[in-house]
C-alpha cells in the first residue's frame, strides 16, 4: 500500500453552483448584480449596515436551503480515507462541505453561520437574519453584529495554517475557483515549490492555468470531482 499523500484542496464558488448557489465572477454571478463597494467592504457596513445585512441575510437563507452535491460528497469521502493528511480550504461562506460530512475544513473567507460583534469582538454562531434589533450573545450589545465574512481589504483567515499545509503538500487541487483573487490565487505556486502535483478542476480552464498546473480537468464539478477523488483512492490503494 502506498504512503498516504498530504492533500490540500482549495474550493471556490464553482463547487456550490450545482447546489443552486450563485458564483461571484461568472456571467450571472453576484458581482454582476451588486457593487462590491456597496456590500462587501468595512466602509459599506459603516455607511449602511442594513443594506449589507440584508445582502448577507439573503445569502444565509439560500445557503441554509442548499444541499451538498456529488462534488462535496466526494471530497468528504476522500477525507475519510486520508484522515490525517487531508486539508480542505474553502473560499465559500456556505457550509455545504460540513453538510456533506467534511470535518477538516478551513473557511478562509469566513462563514455565514457566524457573526462578529463590533463591541466585544467575540464571534458567535448565528442561524437567522441579522437586524438592528439583533443582540450579541456575549456582551448583549444591540445593533453591533456584522457577518463574520472577510471583506475586500481584510486579511483572510487561517493563512499561517494554510501556508504550512501547502509547504508540505504532495497533491494540490483547486476546484471551482477563478484563480484571480489573492492570496488564494498564489496557493498553486506555494504547492509547486513544495513539489506537489497540482490539478485544476473547473467548468472551463482559466487561461493562465496551463503554466501553473500539472493537469487541467474541465467539466461540471459533480462529474470531475468524484472522478478525481476515485483516481486518488485507486492510486493510493484506498
Amino acid at each position: 500500500m502506498n504512503k498516504s499523500p498530504n492533500i490540500v484542496i482549495l474550493t471556490g464558488a464553482g463547487i456550490s453552483a450545482e447546489s443552486g448557489l450563485e458564483t461571484f465572477r461568472g456571467s450571472d454571478g453576484t458581482w454582476n448584480k451588486y457593487k462590491v463597494e456597496d456590500v462587501a467592504t468595512p466602509e459599506a457596513f459603516a455607511r449602511s449596515p442594513r443594506l449589507v445585512n440584508d445582502f448577507y441575510n439573503e445569502r444565509r437563507r439560500d445557503a441554509a436551503k442548499a444541499r451538498p452535491n456529488k462534488a462535496h460528497l466526494a471530497l468528504a469521502t476522500l477525507e475519510k480515507h486520508f484522515p490525517d493528511s487531508f486539508l480542505l480550504v474553502t473560499q465559500n461562506v456556505d457550509n455545504l462541505h460540513e453538510k456533506a460530512g467534511s470535518r477538516n475544513v478551513l473557511h478562509m473567507h469566513g462563514t455565514l453561520n457566524h457573526v462578529l460583534c463590533l463591541s466585544c469582538h467575540e464571534r458567535a454562531e448565528w442561524k437567522g437574519d441579522v437586524t438592528e434589533e439583533s443582540i450579541c450573545p456575549h456582551c448583549h450589545a444591540k445593533a453591533k453584529l456584522r457577518p463574520d465574512i472577510v471583506w475586500f481589504g481584510e486579511i483572510p483567515f487561517h493563512m499561517e495554517q494554510i501556508e504550512k499545509a501547502l509547504a508540505e503538500a504532495d497533491i494540490f487541487a483547486a476546484i471551482g475557483t477563478s484563480g484571480v483573487v489573492y492570496p488564494a490565487a498564489g496557493f498553486v505556486v506555494l504547492a509547486q515549490q513544495a513539489g506537489a502535483e497540482c490539478f485544476e478542476l473547473n467548468l472551463a480552464a482559466n487561461p493562465n492555468s496551463y503554466s501553473l498546473f500539472d493537469e487541467i480537468i474541465s467539466g461540471p464539478a459533480t462529474k470531475t470531482v468524484p472522478d478525481f477523488a476515485n483516481m486518488l483512492l485507486k492510486k493510493y490503494g484506498k
